[in-house]
């Protein structure tokens, strides 16, 4: 709720700022530049003192940028503004890193599921942000504060929340207590949290880089984890854009995308529920089929043909929640447990990175050739993703067999 809250307005704030809408879209630029930047920050945080700490760490910066942002806006900078967003930014890093917290104490082969309701809680907080955004600004500027701060002080306040919760609720740490339990020292419930596990020798970053080239599970889910929020991205940033050009309406973009969002999160459990039950590499596949079936219908459709972007649209949140869920508990089965927290800040960063790079390329493909060319470098790129996650997984499966 913090994110969309503050995201909501922010690149309308950043335009009249600036008087220029080229930078009125660097602010979720800035935003998600933020949550790629502060990924492994918060994932060395959490492999040093455990998911309390690196939780801490993210919400207590989205804080700070939501200060920031409401001081920026007060004194009508919008380079400040900016700063602030790329701080506002590691909220979403948080949000991200959370959905690893529920995997560390999960029986083996209930982690896909136990991720998808972490998953699944955004649902709240991606509806019920945006439409608090206009009570919070007129809340606001009854008690004085500058146009446009409201939402950013809302913001700050449910990160504020966030953090108590985590900071009071989250015990014992379940990074802590899954290395307690792993090092045969099971400890007595009341008790404090067992300290990290060794230091993993060299940095976050290297660490990370040396367990995807040891396991190409891992390798193969980052890679998934990637495409799909790539393809999800490039579709969903350009669907406004091609709606709007062929006549619809605010409300119908809004609701195109809220069904969207809703695909995104929704149905997450049944997806982890899958995964846990069929395997993930299959639900992989299945998330590359949903991306592919989603562009082509995006990208073929006609002028009025609102319900057929709409059905790719909610296909193509679905095909990315499979490639986050699926793809998350893939890769942290894959990696030793002391080396879990730099992987996975490490794929969170990939994903955040490619995030942005592919919104950037998709505006430019949009741009200069079509939509519907948009939707076919989609659909070539999630189905060479979906034949290389199958062949590896039959190589693994074969492998397996001739060893035993």
């Amino acid at each position: 709720m913090g994110v969309a809250v503050g995201f909501t307005l922010s690149s309308v704030v950043v335009t009249n700022l600036s008087g220029s809408k080229a930078i009125g879209g660097l602010a979720g630029t800035a935003t998600v530049l933020g949550a790629a930047l502060f990924a492994l920050p918060t994932a060395k945080a959490s492999g040093r003192g455990g998911r309390r700490t690196g939780l801490t760490l993210a919400y207590a910066c989205a804080m700070l940028g939501c200060l920031i942002a409401t001081l920026a806006i007060t004194v009508e900078s919008w380079p400040l503004l900016l700063a602030g967003l790329v701080l506002f930014g590691s909220g979403s890093a948080g949000n991200l890193a959370s959905r690893y917290s529920a995997t560390d104490l999960s029986p083996p082969g209930h982690a896909a599921r136990h991720l998808s309701w972490v998953v699944w809680a955004a649902t709240v907080g991606s509806v019920a942000g945006p439409n608090l955004a206009q009570p919070a600004e007129d809340l606001g500027r009854r008690i004085g504060l500058a146009a446009y701060t409201g939402p950013f002080v809302l913001a700050l306040l449910a990160f504020a929340v966030a953090t108590v919760i985590i900071m009071i609720g989250l015990r014992p740490d379940p990074l802590a207590l899954a290395r307690s339990l792993a090092a045969g020292t099971p400890r007595e419930p009341g008790t404090a949290d067992a300290p990290p596990a060794a230091k993993v020798q060299g940095g976050a970053l290297r660490t990370a880089w040396r367990s995807l080239r040891e396991s190409p599970a891992a390798t193969r889910a980052l890679v998934a984890i990637a495409v799909s929020h790539t393809a999800m991205v490039s579709i969903m940033s350009m669907t406004p854009i091609h709606l709007d050009q062929h006549g619809a309406s605010f409300s119908i973009i809004g609701l195109v995308i809220s069904l969207h969002v809703a695909g995104m999160y929704v149905l997450s459990p049944l997806v982890g529920w899958l995964a846990d039950r069929i395997g993930r590499v299959r639900v992989l596949v299945l998330g590359m089929a949903l991306l592919l079936v989603s562009a082509v219908l995006a990208g073929t459709a006609g002028e009025h043909a609102v319900a057929q972007v709409t059905a790719g649209l909610i296909l193509l949140g679905l095909g990315w929640s499979c490639g986050l869920v699926s793809g998350s508990a893939m890769l942290t089965e894959a990696v030793a447990l002391e080396r879990r927290p730099a992987v996975q800040g490490l794929s969170d960063l990939v994903m955040n990175t490619c995030g942005a790079t592919g919104t950037v390329i998709a505006g430019v493909i949009v741009e200069t050739l079509s939509y519907g060319t948009l939707g076919t470098a989609v659909a070539v790129m999630v189905t060479a993703t979906g034949v290389w996650l199958a062949l590896g997984h039959r190589g693994t499966g074969r492998s397996h067999l001739a060893s035993a």
